[in-house]
């Protein structure tokens, strides 16, 4: 891991080619990400997980996915179970915080499985945005509730579900999301709210959950926070904000390089985030051109990133619990229905 470079791709298709094999192993990623476009069954994925591992050398490499639930899970039917969206939990919690609390632990350690037996090793989830009213819907129904208590202790519960099956969760997106009104995938979102309302709401999913080993960036501007920058590619907001006054002190993984959001050359917004502080810049594409250009504003993780994965590991591997799936899926139906 020490020599490994501070990015995370994504590949092409369903097999790693001849090229991005080449590349890979020249690139020396610390990690991969899945999307719809790498995935057909069970057997074709966990090809592919070793196949990308073995690009590396590294049988440790982590292998990312974004399995959330709702409209936001890469692993589909008929080969695996469809997750309700994080809102259906949050409405169970609602009439009854006790089932709902099991109900979302059970969910995401059922997640945990199905990522397990493939290989994969790192869940993009869960949300702790909070939304509020008229915000755009690329957040909508990923998000728990309005309730920062709740989307707090609900995110706890799915974070503790995926330790549990041996999978590191990312808690996203840092400071908050939320907010917006507009989609971080097309443009860039400006927040006016001021500090002391983003700390009594947006922040406070994150402060509870500071002790997440992974957490993803959002690409948003507080104007409160940083005028000029969105979060991602901030000192300010990285230091003062994510990792003083929120108090995370895990793996900061930036969100995708590739969305609008953000401007300039891939490998001058990949520098941005790396100098703003964060630990891992997230390339999503697959797109091989593109990961060339990144290539060349990262370097090596750096010690502090190192000694953050390492724990992140270590709670993944010490986390593990026994659990019986058939009877986790039954009980989270009848919780459910």
């Amino acid at each position: 891991m020490a020599a490994a470079r501070a990015v995370i791709f994504g590949c092409s298709g369903l097999g790693v080619t001849p090229d991005e094999k080449k590349f890979f192993r020249d690139a020396d990623p610390l990690g991969f990400i899945l999307f719809a476009r790498n995935i057909a069954d069970p057997a074709q994925v966990r090809a592919l997980v070793a196949a990308l591992r073995e690009c590396l050398g590294r049988a440790d490499a982590p292998v990312l996915i974004d399995q959330e639930g709702g409209r936001v899970q890469r692993l589909a039917a008929p080969h695996w179970r469809a997750a309700p969206p994080a809102a259906r939990f949050g409405a169970l919690h609602a009439r009854d915080a006790v089932k709902g609390l099991e109900a979302v632990r059970l969910n995401h350690r059922l997640i945990a499985d199905d990522l397990a037996a493939l290989g994969i090793t790192v869940d993009c989830a869960p949300v702790l945005d909070v939304p509020v009213e008229g915000a755009h819907d690329v957040i909508g129904d990923r998000a728990f509730a309005r309730d920062p208590q709740a989307v707090a202790a609900l995110g706890r519960a799915a974070m503790e579900g995926l330790l549990a099956g041996g999978v590191i969760p990312v808690v996203k997106h840092i400071p908050g999301h939320g907010r917006a009104f507009a989609d971080s995938h097309k443009e860039l979102p400006k927040v006016d709210a001021s500090i002391a309302e983003l700390e009594a709401n947006d922040f406070v999913p994150f402060a509870a959950l500071k002790d997440a080993p992974w957490a993803m960036t959002a690409h948003v501007l507080y104007a409160g926070l940083d005028p000029a920058r969105p979060a991602t590619q901030s000192p300010a907001v990285v230091e003062r904000t994510i990792r003083q006054r929120i108090g995370f002190r895990g793996v900061l993984v930036s969100d995708d390089l590739g969305m609008s959001a953000l401007q300039g050359d891939f490998g001058t917004r990949a520098a941005a985030c790396l100098a703003a502080g964060c630990d891992v810049v997230l390339h999503c594409s697959g797109d091989l051109a593109e990961m060339k250009v990144v290539v060349g504003g990262v370097g090596p993780l750096n010690n502090a990133a190192q000694d953050r994965l390492a724990r992140a590991e270590a709670l993944r591997r010490k986390s593990l619990a026994p659990f019986d799936a058939a009877e986790g899926r039954a009980r989270l139906g009848a919780l459910m229905a």
